[in-house]
């Protein structure tokens, strides 16, 4: 039996401010939806950790699941509430993984080369999953299928799509989006929405 976890905020306002409610769940990404073959589909987790590890999708199909029913708000200011995700927990392939003490970040990698940032803390909690299914039904491509992110406590820009890694690294570094003017973290009670990333982080590369 799946276990579940309720993510809806509890203690502030449930919509924050800024976000217009939603029954709909727009698609919103940059390019073109990827075909995924899982077949050679690959997840890897590599960097500041004590066991670097690479899992098939048959593998990851195989890991104990989790049900977590949470809001999301997306950056475009729509958010949509009682959302039921069902995936691996992120917290599973952390605890595996064994981070190093100086891993503080990690670097999120996607299909298209698409990357986006998190503090190693934000990545943990254990409502976050590798989600497969949204309501009761595998995710459509369009959404992020067959394997996406979900950090439902910040902007959905870090809830990456097509999700392929997760690289722990000692220092934060921008993702995409955050290279073109997206804050760093993105708390939607916060209006964490844009902010400019450090110039010499970029140059100096992702692991420092």
């Amino acid at each position: 039996m799946t276990d579940q976890i309720d993510a809806r905020t509890r203690d502030r306002e449930r919509l924050p401010p800024g976000q217009i409610q939603t029954a709909k769940w727009p698609v919103l990404h940059y390019g073109v939806v990827p075909h995924v073959d899982t077949g050679s589909w690959r997840f890897e987790i590599s960097g500041e950790v004590e066991q670097p590890f690479t899992l098939t999708w048959s593998e990851l199909l195989a890991l104990p699941r989790r049900e977590t029913l949470c809001d999301i708000h997306c950056v475009t200011r729509w958010s949509r509430y009682d959302n039921r995700f069902e995936g691996i927990p992120v917290s599973q392939l952390i605890e595996r993984a064994r981070p190093l003490p100086e891993a503080a970040y990690v670097l999120v990698h996607a299909e298209h080369g698409f990357t986006t940032n998190l503090p190693l803390a934000d990545l943990a909690r254990p409502e976050n999953l590798l989600a497969l299914k949204h309501n009761g039904e595998d995710l459509a491509p369009e959404h992020g299928g067959p394997v996406r992110l979900l950090v439902p406590h910040l902007y959905f820009w870090k809830s990456a799509k097509w999700v392929r890694g997760l690289e722990f690294m000692r220092e934060d570094y921008p993702g995409f989006w955050e290279q073109n003017g997206y804050h760093m973290r993105g708390d939607p009670w916060d209006e964490e929405r844009y902010g400019r990333p450090d110039p010499v982080r970029m140059r100096r590369g992702p692991r420092g």
